[in-house]
């Protein structure tokens, strides 16, 4: 179990998390270990066999506070909230720009217009990095292939030609994600995204990176009153965080897969730190868990600065800033959605 910024995690299977007057305090096998004043905590992530008592997961609903239960490997399953809060009118504004026939297709262009630049930072990167031109030269393609998508974006007249390219981007990318990875061919090859379950380590790190991202931008929306699943790039289906799933698109490349190469090109991560299952599932095990959460709050501290608002700022931040402009355009107060790029 550990606390990284306001969040605590807990990892530990048996623990027990109870209220104490105004203090968190966790006991495993009836033993104390650990103890935290409440204010100090803005969320709870549980993996697993982890218990709660009523009177604590009360006093979190009351305060605002998240709980959000993942499956041991990383998973989503639920997240526990109270009452719903915000401004009534920014979730009138977020519904009728939902009914809007063309607000929908405007906010998806923008979201979709950061993903692609961000991805092809990530590609030109590589490509600068790689050892000669040989090696270079896939990244350097992919990355074309996506400027030529970022000029076909404004063209794009339906939400589903929007779509249509961001898949088509996103295939690219993959394709060529291989040639990211330094050592390819021996414990970490890429042969593809997959997932449900993912079939090789590097897919299920993504996976796994992509949940805790995901987890931060429903809490930053949130945050800003905002409906998770009111979304306008990803369909609105039943318990979908559709809003949560646009947000995250543009922060991916940049939170996430960044962060991913950077632990396998460093052997950070090893094949110790991933357990393959009967049916060729291949999941982060505890250890490996642990280190990929330290590293992901490590990343979210690193200091950025912030191309729209022109301050630094920690990188963890920007999901609850690019929330907040969101809003600020839902509201009427920005003519369009500015997508945070990264350089």
């Amino acid at each position: 179990m550990k606390t990284l910024l306001n969040t605590l995690y807990v990892q530990t299977q048996g623990a027990l998390l109870r209220l104490d007057h105004d203090t968190l305090k966790v006991e495993v096998e009836g033993r104390p270990r650990l103890q935290v004043p409440l204010h100090h905590l803005g969320s709870l992530v549980l993996f697993g066999e982890v218990c709660v008592t009523p009177a604590l997961l009360a006093r979190c609903a009351a305060d605002g506070r998240t709980v959000a239960w993942l499956s041991l490997h990383g998973r989503f399953q639920a997240r526990v909230e109270g009452p719903v809060s915000g401004n009534v009118l920014l979730r009138r504004a977020q519904h009728e720009a939902l009914d809007d026939p063309h607000r929908p297709r405007e906010i998806a262009r923008h979201l979709v217009a950061g993903k692609l630049r961000n991805l092809r930072t990530v590609l030109l990167r590589g490509a600068r990095e790689a050892e000669g031109p040989e090696a270079a030269a896939p990244l350097s393609q992919a990355a074309r292939h996506l400027a030529e998508l970022l000029r076909e974006l404004p063209q794009a007249s339906h939400l589903e030609e929007i779509r249509g390219l961001e898949g088509d981007a996103s295939r690219r990318y993959f394709a060529a994600f291989p040639h990211l990875l330094l050592g390819e061919g021996e414990v970490f090859t890429f042969r593809g995204r997959n997932r449900r379950p993912p079939l090789d380590p590097v897919n299920a790190l993504l996976s796994f990176l992509y949940t805790l991202l995901l987890h931060d931008c429903v809490g930053a929306l949130e945050g800003v009153g905002l409906d998770p699943q009111v979304g306008f790039l990803h369909a609105l289906r039943p318990g979908r965080p559709a809003l949560g799933l646009d947000l995250m698109e543009e922060l991916r490349p940049i939170l996430g897969d960044r962060l991913a190469l950077t632990l396998l090109n460093r052997r950070q991560l090893t094949e110790k730190d991933f357990d393959r299952r009967p049916g060729g599932a291949v999941l982060l095990n505890e250890a490996g868990r642990k280190k990929v959460l330290v590293a992901y709050q490590e990343r979210k501290q690193q200091e950025i600065t912030h191309p729209f608002l022109e301050q630094k700022l920690p990188l963890g931040l920007v999901p609850h800033l690019q929330a907040r402009l969101l809003a600020r355009h839902l509201r009427g107060e920005l003519s369009a959605y500015p997508p945070y790029l990264h350089h």
